[in-house]
């Protein structure tokens, strides 16, 4: 049996044969030492112990929704593993203000006054970025070191694995993952990016989440609650380190 990687390490075992031998792949290789040498010689985020926090918060049999992101935040107490989110205490960032500002006109709720996700990612969404790291104030510094690679390899074998998903790719990036996923099994729901460069042109008025709850109701599938509530201090004690 091979070492277990270092990546591979920091995967919740339960994920494991969601991603096969990608771990013993060459690229996927070749970014482990990329990342052993990137957090011992600067700043990136999210925290190693977060890198699958995606996973963490989330059972494989209750998956539901993979909603792509592209890379993490890059500045310090933002990127703790989940796509669009921020930890709290953080400002909401841009692009998720305009989420925010669609799901109310979707769907009729109030903008949440935080930018944490974690109650969407307990419902069954894997807030997933296609590139789970970032080198601090270097927007897309860990793109096309094999993140890439390893995350189109885990939506080939989720579209495959899976009965029904709803897959949600905003923007011409995200959108370059659509072919891994087989359009006659799973909803596939693509448009522009919430970011403030582009939903202008198109995501406002798109109602994603509304049709992201249609699709699960119309495969027998519990819809999400997109409501997100105040956060309680005293649930937050030990949370990522607050």
């Amino acid at each position: 049996m091979s070492k277990q990687s270092f990546l591979e390490g920091l995967c919740p075992v339960h994920w494991l044969e969601f991603f096969g031998d990608v771990f013993q792949s060459d690229p996927v290789c070749e970014l482990n030492q990329f990342l052993l040498q990137e957090y011992q010689r600067t700043e990136v985020f999210p925290e190693q112990s977060n890198i699958f926090q995606a996973f963490q918060l989330l059972d494989p049999a209750d998956l539901k929704v993979v909603l792509l992101g592209q890379d993490p935040y890059h500045n310090q107490g933002q990127a703790h593993g989940l796509a669009f989110s921020v930890l709290p205490g953080q400002k909401t960032p841009p692009s998720l203000k305009n989420m925010y500002k669609e799901l109310q006109a979707d769907i009729g709720l109030s903008i949440p006054k935080h930018g944490f996700l974690q109650a969407w990612a307990k419902q069954g969404i894997l807030l997933l970025n296609s590139v789970l790291t970032v080198r601090a104030h270097e927007p897309a510094s860990h793109q096309k070191k094999g993140w890439e690679y390893l995350t189109d390899h885990l939506i080939q074998n989720l579209s495959r694995e899976y009965p029904h998903l709803v897959f949600v790719f905003w923007g011409n990036f995200a959108k370059k993952k659509a072919k891994w996923v087989d359009a006659q099994k799973h909803s596939l729901i693509c448009g522009v990016h919430p970011s403030p460069l582009s939903a202008n042109r198109g995501f406002f008025g798109s109602r994603p989440f509304s049709k992201i709850n249609q699709a699960l109701i119309e495969h027998q599938q519990e819809e999400i609650d997109w409501c997100l509530p105040d956060l309680d201090s005293s649930l937050l004690k030990g949370l990522y380190g607050l």
